[in-house]
């Protein structure tokens, strides 16, 4: 049956084919009609895109010099997948333990020997954690969780005018005897670092991203 068939179609395959043609003609100028045919963006309409594009925010795949502030100093920093928890940020201008461990007790401290967030390195913060079942001051906990941030998790660090996104790069245990951070210049990095206290030998959480997107308040 499906051999006979066929041999009907080829002994009239001139018909056949005049009248494919005609549906298929048919059809498209239908879809004309109807705007359905999706049409080729003209060159002037490319180019005004181009023009009116936004590069001055960083964004991921975007190597464009990222929107900046005027307050250099991070007063708050975010995570969204932990809840969306908030810890203040200080920033000291000394570089003595005692200064530092002491700044701990009211959240996570920038180094001053880092970057800050118009400088383009890494900014490194360190903070406490402690998983403790009753803890007074709920600073000793400001970096609980960070060791479960995974690639591509958004961190925000806000300052009094602007808000700079970083995207998780990686997250890893850094043993005692390999626990020192590498400040990075040149690329807007952001470190994190757990810590019993500054200066301590003991192992911790490191936390690295990059800067991706920035935007006023």
């Amino acid at each position: 049956m499906i051999d006979r068939v066929f041999e009907n179609i080829w002994s009239r395959k001139m018909s056949f084919f005049g009248v494919f043609m005609i549906v298929v003609t048919l059809t498209y100028g239908f879809l004309v009609y109807i705007d359905f045919v999706p049409e080729t963006p003209s060159s002037s309409a490319t180019s005004t895109d181009a023009t009116t594009t936004d590069t001055s925010t960083v964004t991921e795949g975007n190597a464009a010099t990222p929107q900046l502030g005027q307050d250099p100093t991070p007063d708050k920093i975010i995570f969204d997948s932990l809840g969306g928890k908030e810890v203040n940020v200080l920033n000291p201008t000394s570089s003595s333990i005692d200064v530092l461990n002491n700044d701990l007790l009211s959240g996570v401290v920038r180094h001053p020997d880092s970057a800050d967030l118009l400088s383009n390195g890494t900014i490194f913060l360190f903070g406490h954690s402690s998983y403790l079942p009753v803890v007074h001051n709920k600073n000793f906990q400001a970096f609980n969780g960070i060791q479960d941030l995974k690639w591509g998790d958004k961190i925000r660090l806000r300052s009094s005018d602007y808000e700079y996104v970083y995207r998780v790069d990686r997250e890893y245990e850094a043993k005692a005897s390999t626990a020192e951070v590498e400040l990075i210049q040149g690329t807007p990095r952001l470190t994190l670092s757990t810590c019993d206290t500054f200066g301590s030998k003991e192992d911790r959480f490191i936390v690295e991203a990059t800067l991706v997107d920035s935007y006023p308040l």
